[in-house]
C-alpha cells in the first residue's frame, strides 16, 4: 500500500477499527518474543499488553509521520511487552550478576587489546568452564532483554526502550538519539557472523532454528552467538556511557556520540 492510499485509509478509519485490522500484529510480535523467553511467561499476558499498546498507537498516530502505521504501532506493542515483562522480571538476580561479570571482563579485555575479546579470553580471565561460559552466554539471549545501557549497578537489568520521542522533552530526545547512534555503531563493530545472528533475529524476524539453517550450524550455537552479541554490545555500551557522563561531568554536553567501541579501547 503507498504512502497516499494508507493516508486515506487511516482519515477513514476509527480507532476501533485500526485495532481491529492491525491485531494480528500483535499476536505475530508476542509469538516473536517468546521464542526469547522461557516456558514459565505466558504469551497470552504479552498479547494482553500488545493490545493497549495498539490502542495506544491508534489513539495518537498522526497521519503525517515519516513512518507507516505498522512500523509505529510496532514500536509501541514492543514497548508494551517490554513493559510487562519488566513488571514482572523472571530473571535470578544471579543471572544478572553474571551477565554483569561477563560483560565487564570483555570490556577489559578490549580495552587492553584494542580487538574483540575471544571466547578463550574471556574463559581464562573467568576462570571458569566452557560448560559454564555457554550457560551464561544462553541465559544472556533468553534473559528477557540484555540491558546495554543501564549502570553497571542496575540490579533490574532493564530493556533498552525505543521511546516516543513525541514524549521525550528536548534534553531527553538529544540523549536517546546519541544513545541511539552509538547502539548502531557498536552493533557495525561486532564480529561479523554476531552482526548476521542479530540483523536475521531484530531485523528479518527468523526465529533461532530458521537462524541456524541459514548459518548451517545448531540452534544451541545460534544461542551461544546471539548471547556473545549481546554480551559484546553492554560492553561497549557501557564504555560510551561513561564517556557521556565523564563529558557532563567536565562541562555538559557538547553535542555528537563518542563512538561506542572507541570509547572502550
Amino acid at each position: 500500500m503507498s504512502v497516499a492510499s494508507e493516508y486515506l485509509q487511516l482519515q477513514r478509519e476509527s480507532t476501533e477499527e485500526m485495532v481491529r485490522r492491525h491485531a494480528p500484529l500483535v499476536r505475530r510480535i508476542a509469538y516473536h518474543l517468546m521464542g526469547r523467553l522461557p516456558p514459565s511467561v505466558d504469551v497470552d499476558d504479552l498479547v494482553q499488553a500488545g493490545m493497549i499498546g495498539l490502542l495506544e498507537a491508534a489513539r495518537n498516530y498522526a497521519t503525517d509521520r515519516m513512518a507507516s502505521f505498522e512500523t509505529y504501532a510496532g514500536i509501541r506493542i514492543r514497548g508494551a511487552m517490554l513493559d510487562e515483562l519488566r513488571k514482572t522480571d523472571w530473571t535470578p538476580r544471579s543471572v544478572h550478576r553474571k551477565l554483569r561479570e561477563v560483560s565487564e571482563v570483555v570490556r577489559q579485555i578490549e580495552n587492553e587489546t584494542g580487538a574483540d575479546a575471544t571466547d578463550a579470553e574471556v574463559i581464562r580471565r573467568l576462570g571458569i568452564d566452557a560448560q559454564e561460559y555457554h550457560q551464561i552466554l544462553a541465559d544472556a539471549a533468553s534473559a528477557r532483554l540484555l540491558s546495554l545501557s543501564a549502570p553497571e549497578d542496575d540490579e533490574d537489568g532493564a530493556a533498552l526502550d525505543v521511546a516516543d520521542q513525541e514524549g521525550l522533552g528536548p534534553q531527553d530526545r538529544f540523549e536517546q538519539e546519541g544513545m541511539r547512534g552509538a547502539l548502531v555503531e557498536a552493533i557495525g563493530g561486532l564480529p561479523e557472523r554476531e552482526q548476521l545472528v542479530m540483523s536475521l533475529y531484530y531485523e528479518q524476524e527468523l526465529n533461532l532454528k530458521e537462524i541456524g539453517a541459514v548459518l548451517g550450524v545448531t540452534e544451541s550455537r545460534v544461542c551461544q552467538i546471539h548471547g556473545q552479541a549481546l554480551i559484546r554490545l553492554r560492553a561497549r555500551m557501557t564504555g560510551w556511557r561513561e564517556a557521556e557522563d565523564a563529558k557532563g561531568a567536565g562541562g555538559g554536553r557538547r553535542g555528537g556520540t563518542k563512538s561506542a567501541a572507541a570509547a572502550t579501547r
